[in-house]
């Protein structure tokens, strides 16, 4: 492998996230050229539109990341409010912008920077350590893209990621300020609990049932069972028509045949390589006498073959190679620069090459490996090919099928069974359907989707006892529903729910008196102090909170301490009134340095955002941003809106 920066660890992990999954921050740097105009406009960035179709794709994308950050916490609500898709719009105008600025400052990436930057991607290695160009074209090929569209988007974003690293490193953090801010979160507090339990006072409430009436009426809306629906409903998704269409072996056969490059391995060779750089624009004499050393050690590696992976170690300037003997591992047809490339084809195995001259300076090349072409026989494939044929069918049939439901679930708008006849589909029933998604169901179940919810009670479903419509509630996935039953909105009676009120009345009486009791006692003890029915002392900090209830915990800390004694107290929903007696503030007798630099580094990180954030809306303004369509009320700072 060719000398590499080693510095770039956080750009080779940006790079393995874009290979494994769709990066969110890519979102938009692709050729302009491409983007829509007219009504199907949200957004313009100098001159070039932003569509619809792009905001869906950077959701998609987003909500994607986001998934897999999240497994089975993620929620897909988060991204369907107003204010979570202007955030992403603001995004994606954010990457356009700066994209526009790297295209008109002619800011680019050199071909061996692009270069180094894939070969050291982790995701792109076999099990020998070394660059594999098949999963290379795998990995691309899953996400659509052939090398030449991946690298020029690789070697944008890295000019991208240049503009963004010179800018974001003008942020510094003053010494004074971070000591500042430490010695904040570092501050002590002496801290003494006296705490009034609700359960201490549940001998001293009377309830009555005038109290637990004058609940069931104030709080009515807390005991209504809300609307719900019980629906059939049919379903035309990719399964649905998967499990219609068969793959013969003859058109597997055919398949194979006609793709057969896809199941063959192109030959690789293993080389070993020792560099002596210069570059192709030196004077003469340097050229002359890089040419000189080269020839040197090529006679050295001729007379002793076997110590060419000594002398490699010893002479190459490859540093990444040379530790490995001059090791370049195996390696396909033009993953080389052109020169080494011819030259390690032509070779036989432990055959020596003469010298090689490169952009990178001369090379003595030794051929120690060939792995020969090979391919998959039919029989290893045969599954594999019948399921993308059967994929490829179920899409073309995908098409024909979702305009035949959609018409036949309008016309014969009485029943569902006219469409699951025609087209061979499954009638299937929920119950307890509201208006609202259930969140106890997972949100991919198609019948708690917003949108059929909906539909299904609109008028034309629930008086009229219609077939919803068609409705797309994911892709390739069609559902169409009828209402079986409907139950309106009830409310429970007083005698049901009784019980539940007297619990209820019976715990907010008793919270009112622990904190009439302790709003009480801080009176007097800010007239005269008294340490009488506190707790031990305890040291507390805000990295340490002793297992005190985060709300107190703020309370307390921030507590004026200008006079000590000092007091405060706090309402604890479930547990009663607290009070805290503060004795005595300071700092801690040893600092953690550690931990001081590291915060110093994160207030200078987050500045670095600011001076960023800073500069993309100056950029803003210079690429006359407008938003035709905004998806909140919220403005975009240095953008105009167009209503």
């Amino acid at each position: 492998m060719f000398e590499f920066v080693r510095t770039h660890q956080r750009l080779m992990q940006f790079l393995l996230l874009l290979l494994i999954i769709p990066s969110f921050a890519l979102v938009g740097l692709q050729s302009y050229s491409s983007f829509g105009e007219g009504a199907n406009t949200v957004a313009k960035v100098a001159g070039q539109p932003i569509s619809q179709q792009d905001l869906d794709a950077a959701l998609r994308q987003q909500m994607d990341s986001m998934r897999q950050a999240f497994g089975e916490r993620f929620d897909p609500k988060m991204l369907e409010t107003p204010e979570a898709k202007q955030g992403v719009l603001d995004n994606l105008i954010s990457q356009r912008v700066l994209a526009a600025t790297v295209n008109s400052e002619h800011l680019s990436v050199s071909d061996q920077s692009l270069q180094q930057a894939i070969l050291s991607v982790p995701a792109l290695q076999g099990a020998d350590g070394k660059f594999d160009n098949e999963r290379y074209k795998a990995l691309l090929a899953a996400q659509g893209m052939a090398p030449t569209m991946y690298e020029a988007r690789l070697r944008q974003d890295m000019a991208m990621q240049q503009l963004n690293g010179a800018v974001q490193t003008t942020a510094f953090t003053p010494k004074s300020v971070a000591t500042r801010l430490s010695d904040i979160n570092d501050q002590e507090r002496d801290v003494q609990e006296l705490l009034f339990k609700t359960a201490d006072y549940a001998a001293q409430v009377k309830v009555t049932d005038a109290m637990l009436q004058d609940y069931y009426t104030r709080n009515a809306k807390e005991f209504e069972l809300p609307e719900q629906i019980k629906a059939d409903y049919v379903l035309l998704d990719s399964a649905a028509i998967a499990a219609q269409v068969t793959v013969s072996d003859a058109d597997i056969k055919s398949y194979y045949d006609q793709n057969l490059s896809r199941y063959t391995t192109p030959e690789e060779r293993r080389a070993s390589h020792i560099l002596i750089s210069v570059k192709k624009d030196a004077p003469a004499a340097e050229r002359a006498a890089a040419k000189a050393k080269a020839e040197s050690l090529l006679a050295e590696v001729r007379k002793n073959p076997a110590d060419f992976a000594k002398v490699a170690k010893a002479n190459s300037q490859d540093t990444a190679s040379a530790e490995m003997g001059g090791d370049l591992g195996y390696f396909g047809s033009g993953m080389m620069v052109k020169p080494f490339d011819d030259a390690a084809s032509k070779l036989k195995q432990g055959e020596i090459s003469d010298l090689v001259q490169s952009d990178f300076g001369y090379h003595i090349i030794e051929l120690t490996g060939i792995k020969a072409a090979h391919v998959k026989p039919l029989d290893e494939v045969k599954a594999e090919i019948g399921a993308d044929i059967k994929k490829q069918l179920a899409a073309r049939k995908f098409t024909e099928m979702a305009e035949a439901f959609s018409n036949t679930v309008y016309e014969q708008g009485d029943s569902l069974k006219a469409v699951a006849d025609k087209l061979h589909l499954q009638i299937q029933s929920a119950a307890n359907l509201g208006r609202q998604p259930n969140p106890a169901v997972a949100a991919n179940v198609p019948y708690n989707n917003q949108k059929f919810l909906t539909a299904l009670y609109a008028d034309e479903s629930l008086k009229n006892k219609h077939n919803t419509e068609a409705i797309e509630v994911a892709p390739n996935t069609f559902i169409a529903g009828h209402v079986v039953e409907y139950k309106p909105v009830t409310k429970r009676s007083f005698e049901e729910v009784q019980a539940i009120i007297r619990d209820k009345v019976t715990r907010t009486e008793e919270a009112a008196l622990a904190k009439k009791a302790g709003e009480e006692k801080l009176a007097a003890l800010k007239t005269q102090d008294n340490t009488s029915g506190f707790g031990a002392t305890q040291t507390v900090s805000r990295a340490k909170s002793q297992g005190i209830d985060p709300v107190a915990f703020e309370a307390l800390m921030k507590a004026n301490v200008n006079k000590l004694p000092a007091y405060v107290g706090v309402t604890l929903p479930q547990q009663g009134y607290v009070l805290y007696r503060i004795a005595k503030v300071g700092q801690p007798a040893a600092q953690d340095q550690a931990r001081r630099v590291a915060e110093q580094q994160q207030i200078t990180g987050v500045l670095a955002q600011q001076e960023m954030q800073a500069y993309v809306d100056v950029l803003k303004g210079k690429a006359k941003v407008k938003i035709l369509k905004p998806q909140a009320v919220t403005p975009v700072d240095g953008g105009d809106k167009q209503n």
